[in-house]
């Protein structure tokens, strides 16, 4: 080998030297920040799904109702629930201060021929969301006003458990005991769709 193929030879080796540590010097920091990156990414996700229950979580609830008698609880029967029990439909909104802790309000009508409007409500809530899993039971005791039939004020206590398919968009399903001042006492069952914001 003569003296320039081997002045050749070792500065092309050397340039071969200086890009192999080069290049692993690029890949030793871009690993960091790339894994940087996906570590935010996972940390995101776990965030978003911890994060399902808010506080300070604005909710509208869209629900179908059905309310059966003191009476009809004391005698049911698959036939006498379906002859004596209300249908109807109704709105809802809630505000939780905390993940835990909310107040929220709704109006139902179960008829056409009366009032719009058959019973408003409002309860104080205690929800409980079970991890990461979607679901929150929940209980809460409030009072409000019948209109129709009627015209009396009530108190009302009851418990539920909702789902959420993603942070803004839920299902729910509760029923409360109602115990106007002056009439019978009687049930409500609702299942419905909870939008969050």
């Amino acid at each position: 080998m003569n003296k320039s193929t081997k002045s050749t030879h070792t500065k092309t080796t050397h340039m071969k030297s200086r890009l192999l540590i080069g290049g692993a010097l690029l890949l030793l920091a871009a690993k960091p920040v790339c894994g940087a990156e996906n570590t935010n990414y996972d940390r995101s996700l776990r965030d978003d799904r911890a994060d399902t229950y808010r506080s300070h979580e604005l909710s509208l609830d869209v629900f179908g109702s059905a309310s059966l008698g003191q009476e009809d609880f004391e005698d049911l029967t698959g036939e006498s629930a379906e002859d004596d029990s209300e249908l109807g439909a109704g709105l809802g909104l809630n505000y939780f201060f905390t993940r835990n802790l909310g107040l929220g309000a709704d109006v139902y009508s179960e008829n056409t021929t009366g009032d719009f409007v058959d019973s408003a409500s409002a309860s104080l809530i205690f929800r409980l969301p079970l991890g990461q899993s979607g679901f929150a039971p929940y209980a809460f005791g409030g009072g409000g006003h019948l209109f129709d039939p009627g015209d009396v004020w009530f108190a009302q206590l009851g418990a539920g458990i909702e789902f959420r398919f993603m942070r803004q968009l839920g299902a729910f399903l509760d029923a409360r005991w109602v115990l106007p001042e002056e009439n019978d006492n009687y049930g409500v069952a609702r299942l419905g769709l909870r939008f969050a914001f």
